[in-house]
């Protein structure tokens, strides 16, 4: 079997390989042209030349030595001698020695600063390779001193305000520095571009290794704080490449017929405003990689859209199977490309009846619609996993709940306890003795401020400090998408200006209100904010604020699906990298979910162990909800599905005959509903709408049903998912739940049975309630949110 065209990865980041070149012709010192005697004699008067040093005369003697040395190589000053000489590495130290082998000034104890002192006066301006061999942080340090000593004081200063650790500000320096002997600039002559060829050099020089050179992000962040640099604020946004042109997609796949190739481009070009820009790839992956690509590589001078049966058929075997390295088999996507390709050719048809310029192209369809009949018996096996899926989960999904919440508590307590602990100080935590510890750098700076501890059972070194915010972060997705059913994508642009509430004219009852972004279907919602979700979203908001000096930073969501930065925000879910704050990725929601149902040791129906996305929370969130009574219409405005067959595939014990009885009515009242219905409401109208809120109060608190629907449970409010508890009723649920037993007992006492198991599902229902109000009794106060109120009245 012959491997199909792979499509090339597409890089994360750009790598900027077009700074490679390291010595721009026009880049020379100032001391380019001078003397060897002038040179020397200057060494003198740097600030640094003589700190600590008992050997001045030998110094500016090897110093000598080395412009001595330099001469003998042919070039017009002293930066085309260094060139000339080829130094890029450490074998420099030999070669003087070798050309003075009498000489004792040329030792490497003293030879070496005497060229660090040439490298401060910049007689020449080293390579990003020599900087890596010279290993000299002394050299580095004595740049912020000698060169431009005010702008670098300047850059430490804004650094220090914006929050950056010291380990950072170290790191950023030493890059800046760098950057400064290299370039021959001043630190406040800096560019960006600069600071990208940096980073190019120093990823080139590792043998193209994928991430960044240490400081490098630092000293971004650095120079653009201290406005020396322009654009984004962070390292990481510059390097991001956003949207590609479509003519660069299709170009990756080297297609050698120019015609099919413009052909193609100009049809993805008329099928992108349609298409989200992680659908547009992919379907350029199928047209330029998959299709013409891999038809070009098995017939060479191919160069019509007209094939041939044999190379049809042959096609479709290759495009059917998996290459070997990818393990064989068939390829779960076939239909889907067949699909696409399909969808070319009939597009192409139908535009070339309006537009002459499309008549060339359009030619019979290779992919018959026979080929293509398999994709519904695909897609209802897609939903009957899906389904199994969520049936598996649901019996877990309070174990899950469950353990996140522990799990976050007793990694607080475990930091809190280190933290009232001395460095290299004992305590104790669940029966585990651990000790403080402290993690320094060579330079014996602390290169972390996280708290750290040892396990003395393992000697397994922890940071606490990270364990804490990943437990914190793992139960705060958690409970959101548990309590709102929001895809993953819209979790993650939350933010504080989200959070609004609803005040009631006549009752004065606020209401909390999440406005839910615009996501996959570019319609903005509203979800109701129980009391549950309430307390998690003040739990996040209180925690940023008491982190960053009473506010929530603002920050800036890149999506990685559509390739775009989004405004700057005060998003919830954050976390600190480093000294700068991040919006938490898709990945990483996922991998906090994977750490909590792997501590929970949950397994499915076939005992493997369970495995647990974003968007299973969604469906298990609808699920439960139609179960407890919510019409699926209304779960289908919540869950923001614009198609009731869509909320159906998430339900996993919805029955089809149940469903299509129920559209059959809705479609039935909805033809026979008078147009007065579809008007504005009157005062009269919009007053009853408020008093229904007044109307939901209980015996045991509030009944939270939507406006206009019947109660489900004939009244029976303690088995009722709806209903919520006020925390004041706790003594009567509790004479509830003793009754409820009481009566059980009776009954089985006179041989009730048919009392019993009515009796034993209202006292699971109170107990649970009951369970659930002492969790929220362990919560803390209330934190102002701060929330923008809606006024009472008519819309």
């Amino acid at each position: 079997m012959t491997a199909a065209v792979r499509s090339p990865r597409r890089p994360r980041h750009e790598r900027h390989e077009d700074l490679l070149t390291e010595v721009p012709p026009s880049r020379l010192g100032p001391w380019d042209t001078a003397g060897a005697d002038d040179i020397v004699s200057s060494l003198t008067r740097l600030v640094t030349w003589r700190a600590g040093a008992e050997d001045d005369l030998a110094r500016q003697r090897a110093a000598r030595r080395v412009l001595q040395w330099l001469s003998g190589f042919e070039g017009r000053g002293w930066q085309a001698q260094w060139e000339a000489a080829g130094i890029h590495d450490s074998s420099w130290v030999a070669r003087v020695q070798e050309a003075f082998p009498d000489d004792r000034v040329c030792r490497r104890g003293v030879i070496v600063p005497a060229m660090g002192g040439l490298l401060l006066r910049r007689v020449v301006l080293p390579s990003y390779r020599f900087l890596r061999a010279y290993r000299a942080n002394t050299l580095l340090r004595a740049v912020t001193e000698e060169i431009a000593p005010q702008v670098f004081t300047r850059i430490r200063q804004t650094s220090a305000e914006a929050g950056l650790g010291q380990q950072h500000v170290h790191d950023g320096m030493n890059a800046i520095a760098k950057m400064v002997l290299h370039t021959g600039r001043d630190p406040d002559e800096l560019t960006g571009e600069d600071v990208l060829r940096f980073r190019a050099m120093d990823m080139h020089l590792s043998s193209g290794r994928s991430f960044s050179p240490t400081g490098v992000h630092a000293a971004w962040a650095m120079l653009h704080r201290a406005g020396i640099i322009s654009g984004p604020q962070t390292l990481l946004e510059s390097l991001r490449r956003g949207q590609r042109p479509t003519a660069e997609i299709v170009d990756r796949y080297a297609i050698r017929c120019r015609p099919i190739r413009d052909v193609i481009v100009r049809y993805l070009d008329e099928r992108r405003p349609s298409l989200d820009y992680g659908t547009f790839r992919v379907l350029a992956a199928t047209l330029a990689g998959r299709f013409w690509a891999e038809l070009e590589k098995h017939h060479p001078g191919i160069d019509s859209l007209h094939l041939a049966p044999d190379v049809v058929q042959a096609w479709k075997q290759r495009l059917s199977q998996l290459a070997p390295e990818h393990g064989g088999g068939q390829r779960s996507d076939y239909i889907e490309n067949l699909l696409q390709v399909r969808a070319f050719y009939l597009d192409i048809t139908q535009w070339a009846l309006e537009d002459p310029s499309w008549t060339p192209w359009a030619v019979p369809c290779p992919i018959r619609r026979g080929d293509t009949v398999g994709i519904y018996k695909k897609r209802r096996a897609v939903v009957a996993r899906m389904h199994q899926r969520v049936r598996d989960m649901l019996p877990h999904l309070n174990t899950i709940l469950d353990t996140a919440e522990d799990y976050r508590t007793e990694q607080a307590v475990l930091l809190a306890k280190a933290a009232a602990t001395e460095v290299d100080g004992f305590f104790e935590h669940v029966g585990v003795r651990y000790q403080r510890a402290i993690r320094k750098s060579s330079t014996g700076r602390e290169r972390t401020p996280s708290i750290l501890a040892v396990d003395t059972t393992s000697s397994e070194l922890i940071n606490l400090s990270r364990r804490e915010d990943e437990a914190f972060w793992a139960w705060a997705v958690i409970q959101t998408l548990r309590h709102t059913g929001v895809r993953v994508e819209e979790l993650l642009e939350i933010t504080q200006l989200a959070l609004v509430s609803y005040r009631l004219a006549d009752t004065g009852e606020t209401v909390p209100l999440l406005q839910i972004v615009p996501s996959k279907s570019d319609e903005e919602r509203l979800l109701l904010v129980s009391p549950e979700l309430a307390h998690v979203l003040a739990t996040i908001i209180s925690r940023l604020r008491d982190a960053n000096d009473g506010t929530v930073p603002l920050t800036r969501r890149y999506d990685d699906y559509e390739a775009t930065t989004g405004p700057t925000l005060p998003h919830l879910f954050q976390r600190r990298n480093g000294w700068r704050n991040e919006v938490i990725t898709g990945g990483t929601a996922t991998n906090l979910i994977k750490l909590i149902v792997a501590r929970a040791q949950l397994t499915d129906a076939a005992g493997q162990p369970l495995r647990c996305t974003p968007h299973d929370f969604r469906r298990m969130f609808a699920t439960e909800a139609v179960t407890g009574g919510l019409p699926v219409h209304i779960a289908a405005r919540i869950l923001g599905h614009h198609n009731l067959t869509t909320t159906q595939a998430y339900l996993a014990v919805f029955q089809d005959d149940l469903i299509r009885s129920y559209r059959a009515f809705l479609d039935q009242r909805r033809a026979t509903r008078p147009t007065s219905e579809y008007r504005e409401p009157t005062e009269d109208e919009w007053r009853e709408f408020e008093q229904h809120f007044a109307l939901r109060q209980l015996e045991l608190g509030t009944c939270a049903r939507p406006y206009g629907t019947p109660c489900k449970h004939e009244h029976a409010c303690v088995r009722c998912p709806m209903l919520r508890v006020d925390p004041r009723q706790r003594s009567r649920l509790i004479a509830i739940v003793r009754s409820l037993s009481e009566r059980i007992a009776e009954a089985r006492l006179n041989g009730w049975l048919g009392e019993v198991q009515g009796l034993q599902t209202s006292l699971n229902a109170a107990e649970a309630k009951l369970a659930a109000l002492d969790r929220a009794a362990k919560r803390p106060g209330p934190v102002p949110l701060g929330l923008p109120t809606i006024t009472g009245g008519k819309p």
